[in-house]
This record gives structure tokens, sequence and C-alpha cells, in this order.
């Protein structure tokens, strides 16, 4: 499962809230991202497709590894269907959690977080990229107002009704 969503909606959160209800491993797709990413986000510049790739492959290499383990979740933006789709090709059973929401309330959000290398300045450049979910994508969209947990079992919510 892939938590998805631009930056502030609470992926890191949410996925480590849903990981530990189903009792699966948890792994941040930011841990993923190259040094050179890294820095370059850092420095308020947005990554582009090819800045993308390597990064969404490692992500897509775990989450392939975690198909014969009984699954895994991950937090990974996952803005645009090209993204999905390259994670499809590595794991194709995958399932998609994308954290919708106001962007008063993102943008509250990402002005308040502390200690991520992520600037708010770049909110405007994953707004601008994103693509939602489209019908024929395995996955759900949760709004992402309220606590995490409420989130969470929205997102649970969600999933149980896609079966």
């Amino acid at each position: 499962m892939v938590v998805m969503g631009v930056a502030g909606t609470g992926k890191t959160t949410v996925g480590r809230l849903l990981a530990a209800r189903l009792g699966l491993p948890y792994a941040e797709g930011d841990a993923f991202h190259p040094a050179g990413n890294v820095a370059k986000m850092s420095a308020g510049h947005p990554l582009d497709d090819a800045d993308r790739w390597p990064w969404l492959d490692a992500v897509g290499e775990w989450i392939r590894n975690r198909a014969g383990t009984g699954g895994g979740v991950i937090a990974a933006s996952s803005l645009k269907r090209a993204y999905r789709d390259r994670l499809r090709a590595a794991a194709p059973g995958v399932v998609f959690v994308h954290l919708t929401g106001e962007r008063q309330l993102i943008e509250e959000r990402m002005a308040a977080r502390k200690g991520h290398f992520m600037p708010a300045t770049l909110l405007e450049s994953q707004f601008a990229t994103l693509e939602p979910l489209q019908e024929d994508e395995l996955g759900v969209s949760v709004d992402v107002a309220g606590s995490p947990e409420e989130v969470a079992e929205r997102a649970l919510a969600a999933l149980g009704r896609m079966r």
C-alpha cells in the first residue's frame, strides 16, 4: 500500500497508523531519495521527472519485495499517474491511499511541521504536479480533516469497501 499525496497531508503519520493497524511493516518513502534529491528540495527546488525515476524505482523495489510477505505500507507522494504506473509496473497489486484536503489546512500543517527537509515553498509545485487517482486505479481518496487516527479509520473503511 502506498500512502500518497502532496507534502503536509500526513502521509508518514497516517501510513504508520495504517501499518500498525494492519500488522504490516512501514517504510518512509523519503528515505529512498538519493542525497541529491534531498539537497535539491532542501534548497527550495522542485524535483523533475528525471530526479524522481531512480527514487520511484527504489520505492517500487521495496513494494515488490513485500509482495510475497503479506505486504507493507510506504509513504510516497506518487503525485503523477506516470509515477503510480511505474510503481504498478514493479508491483502490479499495489493499492494507493490518496490523502486529500483543503489547501489552507495543508498549508497550515506544512507551516507547523518541524525538522523536515521539504520547505513549505514547494507546496505550490506539489499541487501543480498532482494528478489525483483515476477511476481505473486501485485505491481510495481520503480527506485529511480531523485527527490522524480519524483519517486512518476513514482510510481503512474505504479500503474495506473496495473488496
